[in-house]
C-alpha cells in the first residue's frame, strides 16, 4: 500500500507501507527517498557496514589471539620449508648427477618459493576455512571487518603485507594498542583475526592462552 505525504513546502515524498502479520501486529516500513533497503543514505555515499565484531561486548573473540597467531606463524612456516627444502635437496642432486649442471636451476628455488607462499596463503585464507593450517591449528581464522569470509586475493595480500611489516618488527606491536588485536597489515586491509571456535559455538571452546 503506498501513498504521497504532503508537506507545506509543497514537496511530496512517496511512502509505502509493508504490512506483514507477525505475533498480531503490524510491521511498517519507508522506502521512500531518503532511505534504501540497507538503511543507507543515497546521498552519493558508499554503502557503509558496522563492524561485525565488538571487542567490547564479545571480548572472547580476541582473547589470547596475539599469542597463537605466533603458533600459528611458526608452524605455516614449517608448512612452507618442506616443499623448497625438497626443491634444494632434490637441485642439488639432479647437479651431482648432471655434473654441476643441473646446479643452475638453484636460482629458481627462490623465486619459486616466493610464489609458493603466496599461492599457500591465498588458497588457505580464501578457502572455505578462511585460515591456513597453522591458523586452524590453533583454532583462528580471518574475516573482513565486517563479518565477511576472507578471498584468493585478500589472502595473498595479507600475506604479502606482514612480510613487509615484519622486516621491522616494531609495528607488530601495534597489535597490543587496539582492542581487536589487529596488526598494522590488517588495518590497512580491514581484516579481523578472531577465534573461530567462539564465533562457531558447535566447535570446541578457545584456548585462553
Amino acid at each position: 500500500m503506498a501513498k504521497v505525504i504532503l508537506l507545506q513546502s509543497g514537496k511530496a515524498i512517496p511512502m509505502s507501507c509493508n504490512v506483514t502479520a507477525q505475533s498480531g501486529g503490524l510491521i511498517m516500513s519507508d522506502s521512500g527517498w531518503g532511505s534504501s533497503g540497507g538503511g543507507a543514505w543515497r546521498s552519493g555515499a558508499a554503502n557503509f557496514q558496522p563492524h561485525a565484531f565488538d571487542p567490547w561486548t564479545q571480548p572472547e573473540l580476541f582473547r589470547g589471539v596475539l599469542t597463537r597467531r605466533v603458533f600459528a606463524f611458526l608452524i605455516d612456516i614449517v608448512v612452507l620449508s618442506i616443499p623448497v627444502i625438497l626443491a634444494y635437496v632434490f637441485v642439488a642432486v639432479f647437479g651431482l648427477i648432471t655434473l654441476g649442471l643441473g646446479w643452475l636451476l638453484f636460482w629458481l628455488v627462490w623465486p619459486a618459493a616466493m610464489i609458493w607462499a603466496v599461492i599457500y596463503y591465498g588458497a588457505s585464507l580464501g578457502g572455505p576455512h578462511s585460515a591456513t593450517l597453522g591458523m586452524r591449528v590453533m583454532d583462528l581464522e580471518l574475516r573482513t571487518w565486517y563479518g565477511a569470509p576472507a578471498y584468493f586475493v585478500l589472502g595473498a595480500m595479507h600475506a604479502v603485507l606482514f612480510w613487509i611489516f615484519i622486516s621491522f618488527p616494531p609495528v607488530l606491536l601495534v597489535g597490543l594498542f587496539n582492542g581487536r588485536r589487529r596488526l598494522l597489515h590488517d588495518i590497512i586491509l580491514g581484516t579481523v583475526v578472531i577465534n573461530s571456535s567462539v564465533r562457531n559455538p558447535v566447535a570446541q571452546p578457545a584456548r585462553t592462552f
